[in-house]
C-alpha cells in the first residue's frame, strides 16, 4: 500500500524537500510499535470467570457476566439503561433502528467507516457533513444547512473522545423533531463540564473492540436514558423477543456474549491505571514534540476530561516541509507504526465517492483538510514512557533533517 497516495484531495506532497535516510540501517525499535495494541489485563483474574462460565454452562442469551458488565458501565457512565452488544457496529445498527430513522441521516465524514457503513447497511442514506478543524466533531453550522424534509436524525462521533457540541445539535434536532444520536466508540470515561458520555443525545454507543482501552476482545453497548427506547434495543438485539419469549418486533442477533463480558470485567477493573498510563504517555509526547516547528499535539478543551486513548499530531507541511505521509514512511521504517485517521474521509472512499447522493452537497473543507495532516502515534500502557522519548526522537530527526536540507 502506497502511503503517498492522496486520493485526489491536492496536497503538494511533489513540492516537498526529500527526508534523507537516517545513518544506521537498524531501525529505531526492535520490536514494531503499534497503535491500538491491546491492553491485557490480570489473565488469572480473566480466567477465573472464563472458568466459572464454562462451569455454569451458561455463554451466552443474557448470562451473569453480561448482565454485570451492564451493571458496572450504568455505574461508571450514570446511563439509566445499558445494553452491551456483540461489536460497537452491531450497536449503532440497533439504535438507529430503534430510534425509528429513515431516510436521510446527517453525520460526519471524518469517522472511522463503521459509522457510515452502519447507517447504509439499514437502508440509510448518509449526508456528509463538515467538521470544525478545531475540534474534529460535527460543525452545527454545518449539519443546519443540510437538514431537509427528509432528514430523520443526527448520527455525532465523539472524536478521539472529545465530546460534540450537544447542546447546539440538540436544538437543531428539536427544532426539527430529528433522532439525536452518538457514536462514542472513543469516548469511555471522557466528560464534558461534568457531563459523562452516556447521558448525551437519544442514545449513544460505546466499543470495546480488541484495539480500545477497555476491550472485551470484541464488543460493544448502547447508553440511553429513555426507558421506551431501551426496551426496543433490547428487544430488537435479541431477535425482538419480549417477555415469554413471544416475538414482538423485528430482530436481529447482537447479543455480547459471556467470554466477552469476562474480559470486559478484568479490563473496568484496571481502567483507572490504563487511563493514568494514557495521560502520562501523552504528556511524553507533549514534552517531547514541544517546539517542533509544524506540530501540533492534540488535546483536550476546556471542561474536558479524556480518557487519552489516542495521541494525536498535526503535520503542517507548509512549515516542516515534509507532509504527513512522507513522516509516516519514516516512521514505519523505524517499526513506529502510526497511523492516518480517518484518510481520506468517508466521502472520498470508493463505495460513497462512487454515489453522489450521499454525500451532497460538498465541498467538505474541515474534514479534507484534517485529513491530511493527522498522525496518530504508539501510546497506551504496551509502550514505555522511553518508547515514547525515542518516538519524539525520530520525529525531530526526520523534520529536523528535512528541514535543514
Amino acid at each position: 500500500m502506497s502511503l503517498t497516495t492522496h486520493d485526489g484531495i491536492g496536497s503538494a506532497v511533489d513540492q516537498e524537500r526529500p527526508v534523507p535516510a537516517r545513518r544506521s540501517e537498524r531501525p529505531a525499535f526492535d520490536r514494531p510499535l503499534h497503535v491500538g495494541t491491546p491492553n491485557i489485563p490480570d489473565r488469572r483474574r480473566l480466567f477465573e470467570r472464563i472458568s466459572q462460565a464454562l462451569d455454569r454452562g451458561w455463554l451466552t442469551n443474557n448470562g451473569p457476566l453480561v448482565r454485570e458488565f451492564e451493571d458496572r458501565l450504568t455505574q461508571l457512565t450514570g446511563a439509566a439503561h445499558v445494553l452491551a452488544t456483540s461489536n460497537g457496529t452491531s450497536a449503532l445498527e440497533v439504535l438507529v433502528r430503534a430510534r425509528g430513522l429513515t431516510g436521510e441521516v446527517i453525520v460526519p465524514s471524518f469517522t472511522y467507516v463503521a459509522t457510515v457503513h452502519a447507517l447504509q447497511w439499514q437502508g440509510l442514506t448518509p449526508v456528509f457533513a463538515d467538521i470544525d478543524p478545531h475540534t474534529g466533531t460535527l460543525d452545527p453550522a454545518h449539519v443546519r444547512r443540510l437538514v431537509t424534509r427528509r432528514t430523520s436524525g443526527i448520527v455525532g462521533v465523539h472524536l478521539w473522545g472529545r465530546i460534540c457540541p450537544d447542546d447546539e445539535l440538540r436544538a437543531i434536532a428539536d427544532e426539527h423533531g430529528l433522532g439525536l444520536l452518538y457514536d462514542g466508540a472513543h469516548a469511555l470515561g471522557c466528560e464534558l463540564d461534568g457531563r459523562a458520555v452516556g447521558g448525551f443525545g437519544d442514545g449513544e454507543i460505546l466499543s470495546f473492540h480488541a484495539t480500545k482501552f477497555i476491550n472485551a476482545f470484541e464488543g460493544g453497548a448502547v447508553l440511553t436514558n429513555d426507558p421506551e427506547l431501551a426496551e426496543r434495543v433490547d428487544r430488537m438485539r435479541n431477535f425482538g423477543f419480549g417477555p415469554g419469549r413471544e416475538v414482538l418486533t423485528f430482530g436481529t442477533n447482537a447479543k455480547m456474549n459471556e467470554i466477552s463480558a469476562a474480559m470486559g470485567l478484568t479490563a473496568l477493573e484496571h481502567m483507572d491505571e490504563i487511563t493514568a498510563a494514557n495521560a502520562l504517555r501523552h504528556e511524553h509526547y507533549r514534552a517531547g514534540l514541544l517546539g517542533v516547528p509544524g506540530v501540533r499535539l492534540r488535546a483536550p478543551g476546556p471542561g474536558e476530561r479524556s480518557n487519552h486513548q489516542y495521541v494525536v499530531i498535526e503535520i503542517d507541511a507548509t512549515v516542516t516541509g515534509v507532509h504527513r505521509d512522507r513522516l509516516l514512511a519514516a516512521l514505519h521504517q523505524e517499526n513506529v507504526l502510526a497511523q492516518r485517521y480517518f484518510h481520506p474521509g468517508c466521502h472520498r472512499m470508493r463505495p460513497y465517492a462512487q454515489r453522489a447522493d450521499v454525500h451532497m452537497p460538498l465541498p467538505l473543507p474541515g474534514t479534507e483538510a484534517l485529513a491530511e495532516r493527522v498522525l496518530v502515534l504508539p501510546s497506551g500502557p504496551a509502550v514505555t514512557p522511553h518508547d515514547v522519548d525515542r518516538v519524539c526522537e525520530v520525529v525531530r530527526q526526520v523534520l529536523g533533517a528535512a528541514s535543514a536540507h
